[in-house]
């Protein structure tokens, strides 16, 4: 077992979830990089699927960032995991992060699906993201 403490920083996506708070596109790049100055290894820079600013962040942050891993958020949705795709394709090093509501009430009312159907979704998800950056994985 690696002895190596890998930082996954979601500042530039999550960081956007407090009341009142949110960057413009350039205060995110200016932030990755100065995440990457200080060694961050991934970072989740947005959810493109939400917005087209959004999309526009990952894109931008993508094309700056050369040694760390730069994470796009995707539900388990073929847009979702498409657009990220798109957006990650100039990355050095690029990652899409996916996930699925996998709680029984989700399952049953907000997804209205069965828990074999949501593994396959998440599987068909993970497999699709692989396709879109040969650097994906790292």
């Amino acid at each position: 077992m690696s002895d190596r403490l890998v930082i996954f920083d979601t500042t530039l996506r999550d960081g956007e979830q407090a009341p009142g708070f949110s960057m413009r596109i350039e205060e995110k790049v200016r932030l990755a990089r100065q995440l990457e100055i200080l060694g961050v290894d991934i970072i989740e820079a947005g959810f493109p699927i939400a917005s087209e600013d959004d999309a526009e962040s990952v894109r931008r942050v993508s094309l700056e960032i050369q040694e760390a891993t730069v994470a796009a958020l995707a539900r388990c949705a073929p847009d979702d995991v498409n657009r990220a795709g798109e957006c990650l394709r100039q990355a050095r090093r690029g990652r899409i992060h996916t996930f699925i509501a996998t709680s029984d009430l989700h399952l049953a009312v907000k997804l209205k699906m069965s828990r074999e159907r949501c593994l396959d979704m998440a599987v068909s998800a993970v497999r699709r993201a692989r396709t879109f950056n040969e650097n994906s994985g790292r």
